[in-house]
């Protein structure tokens, strides 16, 4: 099957019925948080950005937490990062595998609540925490990160799209408290687009999708943006990543030794290699969203108009 370099796109749909339920829990817990850090793949912060949590949040002071920026190209991370702070939201590029931006993100986090503690202290007569909430899409790293902050694992992790479990409250050694919530994503991939880049980082349900289309899209995107990490990673010459796709998948099978009996291509076992390499980081950074071409729209960041109800409250 070839596939067009020029515009390449796998339809995938996926929404469990959980979601909504999820969708719920966070209007309920908005109004007793101060802060929102909405977290993001760095490698695709508007296709992992999703819409319908940008219009619960509204006027909710947050942040935008880049997640695995190691495994994202830093050049575009860097535009990306730019691109959110002239919006007036915070950005912060991080890594919760190997701690990198962690603490940036606690101090700034406790830096937008301080307006809110301080009006409780006001109206109480005594301090409380930071309250947080972090919400993302699935499988995005928010029960890692949860983890990393706290210390130890106190939230449920698995490798698996929608998860993450049993919300909760966690307090961490600095003096923020942080509300878990599983991860939601919008009831249709509006943008095709979107959902393909979904599946490329591995961020929604293999269900959702045709694997054989997916891999043949990934290495039609990688020939025309990144055709070096596949010239490094699988020594191929600079005619060869030339060629259409389906050959350059040729030409990586044979170099890799994907051979059946006989000596023809596993074209099957190719294209797996091909995702789980790049999902594992051996291709090297690479991005997927340009802040030039999927700039979302995003709501200003204004006064939280149901604070002072909460605070009153709690």
């Amino acid at each position: 099957m070839e596939i067009d370099r020029n515009r390449e796109v796998v339809p995938v749909q996926w929404f469990p019925g959980h979601m909504q339920k999820t969708r719920r829990l966070i209007k309920e817990h908005l109004k007793i948080v101060d802060v929102v850090i909405e977290l993001l793949d760095a490698r695709i912060p508007y296709s992992s950005a999703n819409p319908l949590l940008r219009e619960i949040i509204g006027g909710k002071p947050r942040i935008i937490a880049l997640n695995k920026a190691d495994l994202a190209d830093a050049e575009v991370t860097h535009r990306w990062e730019m691109y959110f702070q002239k919006q007036n939201i915070p950005a912060i590029p991080l890594s919760v595998m190997s701690g990198r931006g962690i603490r940036r993100l606690v101090r700034q986090t406790e830096e937008l609540a301080r307006t809110r503690r301080e009006r409780f202290v006001r109206r109480n007569g005594r301090p409380r925490a930071a309250r947080a909430m972090i919400v993302g899409i699935p499988n995005v790293g928010k029960s890692s990160l949860i983890n990393r902050l706290v210390g130890k694992a106190k939230a449920r992790v698995e490798n698996r799209p929608g998860v993450t479990k049993d919300r909760q409250w966690l307090k961490i050694e600095t003096d923020l408290e942080l509300l878990d919530t599983p991860g939601i994503l919008w009831p249709k991939f509006e943008d095709p687009e979107v959902g393909m880049k979904l599946a490329f980082v591995g961020s929604v349900s293999e269900d959702a999708y045709d694997s054989e289309p997916l891999a043949m899209a990934y290495l039609a995107w990688m020939c025309r943006h990144y055709p070096l990490h596949l010239i490094r990673r699988y020594r191929l010459t600079e005619e060869e990543i030339k060629q259409e796709s389906p050959d350059v998948l040729a030409a990586i099978g044979r170099k890799r030794g994907c051979l059946l009996k006989g000596g023809a291509i596993d074209y099957d076992k190719v294209r797996r290699l091909l995702l789980a390499e790049f999902r594992s980081g051996k291709l090297g950074a690479v991005s997927f969203d340009e802040p030039s071409k999927n700039a979302p729209e995003l709501p200003a960041v204004g006064t939280d108009e149901n604070s002072e109800e909460k605070d009153a409250e709690e």
